[in-house]
Formats: C-alpha cells, sequence, structure tokens
C-alpha cells in the first residue's frame, strides 16, 4: 500500500500502538503527524528519527485531547488530513461508586470527544481531497464489558457509535470510517504491568502473562502494535473501500466467546 501524497494524523501516538501505527503509516510513505500531549524534545526526535528512518516526512504536534479546541487546532496545524486516527486514550478503575466524576469527564473527553472534534475538521478535508479514511481505536471493550470500567467502556463503545456515523454520513463519498478493536496489545506500558503482576499473584512469567492478563485473550498471545498498524493500513486500502461503519477485532478470539 503506497500512501506517498497523503497526511496521517495519529493522535496519542508518541508511545504503544498509536507509535506502531505511526510507524507502519510513514513507512507506507505517508507524511505522518506523530501527537501526544506533552512538548519535549524527545517527542520531536522521536519524530526526526521515524523520518529517517522510513524516508516519509515526520512532525510532531503537541494539542492537550481533553480539550476540544485543542483536538481541532491539531488537524487545523496539520493543514491537511487524509488518513485520521484517533487512537488517543486514558484509562481509570473502579466501582462505578467510587469512580471520581473528574476521572469519568476526561476519560470521556480524551477517548471519545477527541475524536467527535478530530474528525469534524478531518471529514471536510478529506472531502475537499477526494479521499479519505478514518479509524478510531476502539477496543474489545467497545463490544464488550469489563467490572470497574465503567468511563473506559462507556467511551469505547461510543467510539464505535460515532464510526458508524461517520460512515453513513460519507457513505456515497470516496470516504471510509471504521473502528478498530484490540485486545490486549504488547506495549511498553503493559510490559511495566507483567512484574507486578507476577509479584501479586505469586506467579512466574508465562504464568502471570496466561493466567491473568490474557485470562480473557483465548490465543494466550498479545497482539502486537504493528500488527494494529498493519490493520489500519489495510483500511486505507483499495481492498478496504467497501468496508466502512464497521469493527475489525485484533482480539486473539476474545470477543468470540
Amino acid at each position: 500500500m503506497d500512501l506517498k501524497g497523503r497526511t496521517a494524523v495519529v493522535t496519542g501516538s508518541n508511545s504503544g500502538i498509536g507509535l506502531g501505527i505511526a510507524r507502519v503509516l510513514a513507512g507506507a510513505g505517508a507524511r505522518t503527524v506523530l501527537n501526544s500531549y506533552t512538548d519535549d524534545e524527545a517527542d520531536h526526535a522521536l519524530a526526526a528519527r521515524i523520518a529517517e528512518e522510513t524516508g516519509a516526512e515526520v512532525r510532531y504536534v503537541a494539542a492537550d485531547l481533553s480539550n476540544g479546541g485543542e483536538a481541532r487546532r491539531l488537524i487545523e496545524e496539520a493543514g491537511e488530513c487524509h488518513v485520521l486516527v484517533n487512537n488517543a486514550g486514558i484509562q481509570h478503575v473502579a466501582a462505578i461508586e467510587d469512580f471520581p466524576p473528574g476521572r469519568w469527564d476526561a476519560i470521556l473527553a480524551v477517548n471519545l470527544s477527541s475524536a467527535f472534534h478530530t474528525a469534524a475538521v478531518a471529514v471536510p478535508m478529506m472531502r475537499r481531497a477526494g479521499w479519505g479514511r478514518v479509524v478510531n481505536v476502539a477496543s474489545a471493550h467497545g463490544l464488550t464489558a469489563s467490572p470497574y470500567k465503567s468511563a473506559y467502556v462507556a467511551a469505547k463503545h461510543g467510539i464505535v457509535g460515532l464510526s458508524k456515523v461517520v460512515a453513513l454520513e460519507t457513505a456515497e463519498e470516496p470516504i471510509t470510517a471504521n473502528a478498530v478493536c484490540p485486545g490486549y496489545v504488547m506495549t511498553p506500558l503493559v510490559e511495566k504491568q507483567i512484574p507486578d503482576t507476577m509479584e501479586k499473584y505469586g506467579m512466574d512469567r508465562e504464568t502471570a502473562i496466561r493466567e491473568v492478563l490474557l485470562q480473557r485473550q483465548p490465543s494466550k498471545a498479545f497482539a502486537t502494535a504493528e500488527q494494529i498498524g498493519q490493520t489500519v493500513l489495510f483500511l486505507c486500502s483499495d481492498a478496504a473501500s467497501q468496508i466502512t461503519g464497521t469493527t475489525i477485532s485484533v482480539d486473539g478470539g476474545w470477543t468470540a466467546l
């Protein structure tokens, strides 16, 4: 898949899944905009490193996606947007009666509302360009639920619904909108959880991964950020031009249960 001449914006992409997606899109030739809420030298150095590795134009634009105006500014500063990947997300775990209202508001703002704001600016750009792809990174939790994750599950279900609405509003145009629903993905954040899980349950590494972290993932294997990126790249292809308004699960069978 050749994305030369296209511009891709990937939110929440200075680490983890978002970074994996950005690397794949840049590797396909897309002018790629990395994003997070920080604005450190390391963020801009990361963009420069990916540009050197791929030969694509890559830059970093800081934006606090808990703020709708900032989310819109991100797309405006990109100048154009052919591929929009809404990946930014935060998490908090608590019983509903103990869930801090401020954390609820923050999770809904970053995980759901930011995707509305970015799409509202990007879709007109796609129409002017005559081509576009909106890919919202949801989760297995966009299709099912777990206890103690009320805000996250609500936001990810909302992302799936938002994807369907955008798909219907662009159905007669060369623009698609879909949600990718990963299960557990091996990221630096997950890697850091493994020693704590081993200690908490008195398990070796392999057992802690299989029996605790991947308890609900039948494959008993993590997906990789590269695999999520390749799924996004497929959705950018001509082969996927009639795939719109749906979800693609990359969850090792989680939602088959």
